[in-house]
């Protein structure tokens, strides 16, 4: 007996590879972006209490009232949209899995999506496990914008969606003001919907604005934001996110949502819904993981590695063109055997393997972790 693979070529990831061999080598692992120290104990008694009041059954379908009410709240007086709890916020487990339910719930046999290489893995699974096709342009390098003529290039009648990812992952780029107009005057007047990946939304540096489509009405109304707690709350193994969208967006989101997981963990929503109302822990964010950039960015003064821009997210990239000419995906495996450090090649995002000589380092990590793994990459 066989199974007829709706995804014959995907290998294991990058993620899981990377992973077992930093554990077999005894290497530092700043390849996935998780982080290594503790979340906040007072979220954590949050949940504990939650549990202890009974709050252990199923939570309604389309997430706990209270938390979807400070959500839209929260929403309010961050990007001054009006969102209704009731009908346009959705709790999922995770971020990705909101990707993935929008998706599904748009994508039919031969629909086109527009996306941005290099991009998260999940996205193109996740279209062409729905039998969309993916239209895979690249972003301008070494700056990772998007090259917006070409966009307007690509776009046909078989056009369902473009997808956006800002704060970027895997680059650390981010969308500004003048991306969002473009992307307004590209869909304008079009049958286009948005799929927007903002997960990393208060992991901005420098003060900078985050452009979410939240801002502007005439995105807002054909697209499904995705956001994480995960990533806010140092907690990602919690796998909690949300999805924002129009009450006749969310209600087919919500069709295939309510026969997938059907809800997600009550005492965690519950705690979450609390826990909002400490602002400072999200408002917070952007600095304290500038500060982890800054520092790792010092210490790898000492290597010859290049740092490119990272403007937000867990990670920035960085070149080795000054090391060794070897494909990135062999020096990211030697790296992790020779110097005890893991990576992500650069490459694995792109389709065809584009090799800039870049690597992706993680740095949501405790401060002696960085420092170590500094120290084992300008080893001789």
């Amino acid at each position: 007996m066989q199974i007829h693979s709706k995804l014959p070529d995907l290998p294991t990831t990058i993620f899981t590879r990377i992973s077992q061999m930093a554990i077999e080598y005894g290497a530092i692992n700043l390849g996935q972006g998780f982080p290594d120290f503790m979340m906040d104990e007072a979220l954590i008694d949050l949940v504990n209490d939650s549990m202890k009041k009974g709050m252990n059954q199923y939570a309604h379908t389309n997430g706990d009232p209270l938390l979807r009410k400070r959500l839209a709240e929260k929403v309010k007086n961050l990007y001054e949209a009006e969102i209704s709890p009731e009908s346009e916020i959705t709790i999922t487990p995770g971020g990705t899995y909101a990707i993935y339910t929008a998706l599904t719930a748009l994508i039919t046999e031969g629909d086109e999506v527009i996306l941005f290489d290099p991009c998260y893995d999940s996205y193109v699974p996740n279209i062409e496990i729905n039998g969309g096709i993916a239209i895979r342009i690249p972003l301008d390098f070494p700056s990772f914008q998007i090259p917006w003529e070409e966009v307007r290039k690509k776009i046909s009648n078989k056009t369902k969606a473009i997808l956006i990812n800002s704060p970027h992952n895997p680059s650390g780029s981010i969308l500004g003001e003048g991306d969002m107009k473009e992307l307004q005057a590209i869909t304008k007047e079009s049958i286009i919907f948005l799929i927007s990946d903002e997960v990393y939304e208060h992991l901005i540096f420098n003060d900078q604005v985050h452009h979410s489509v939240l801002r502007y009405p005439e995105l807002l109304k054909r697209s499904f934001v995705c956001f994480s707690f995960g990533k806010t709350y140092h907690c990602t193994g919690w796998k909690m996110g949300y999805c924002i969208a129009p009450g006749s967006l969310s209600k087919e989101f919500r069709k295939v949502h309510q026969f997938n997981c059907f809800s997600c963990s009550s005492p965690v929503q519950a705690a979450l819904a609390e826990y909002l109302l400490n602002e400072n822990a999200y408002l917070s964010l952007g600095k304290f993981y500038q500060e982890k950039r800054d520092y790792f960015q010092e210490l790898m003064k000492s290597t010859s590695f290049s740092p490119l821009p990272s403007q937000g997210t867990f990670f920035q990239c960085y070149s080795y063109e000054k090391i060794s000419t070897e494909p990135d995906n062999e020096f990211s495996l030697r790296l992790i055997k020779e110097k005890g450090v893991a990576t992500i090649p650069l490459s694995y995002f792109y389709k065809d393997g584009t090799d800039h000589k870049i690597l992706r380092f993680c740095f949501a990590k405790e401060m002696n972790t960085l420092k170590e793994a500094a120290e084992r990459l300008a080893k001789e």
